[in-house]
């Protein structure tokens, strides 16, 4: 599993966080948990394997957002514990 990370700028309230959320789910149908904070000025998710970062920058850019880059890193699903 991958854990990837946007840097977006343009976000400004809940409903654009909402709208990035939905372009990242239609984008890629097989993502888990998908979050964003307009705050941070990011969104992050989980898949299954990596994504492609053209396809990802293009969905962005294309709701108006700014795309300014992403990281992609194997991520492992902690137990109830953390162990």
């Amino acid at each position: 599993m991958y854990k990837t990370t946007v840097r977006i700028e343009g976000m400004a309230c809940g409903m654009c966080e909402s709208h990035i959320n939905d372009v990242i789910r239609k984008t890629f149908p097989n993502v888990k948990k998908v979050s964003s904070s307009h705050k941070k000025n990011e969104s992050t998710f989980l898949t299954d394997e990596k994504i492609n970062g053209d396809d990802l920058k293009q969905a962005i850019e294309e709701t108006g957002y700014h795309y300014r880059g992403y990281t992609c890193e194997p991520y492992e699903k902690k137990g109830l514990f953390g162990r």
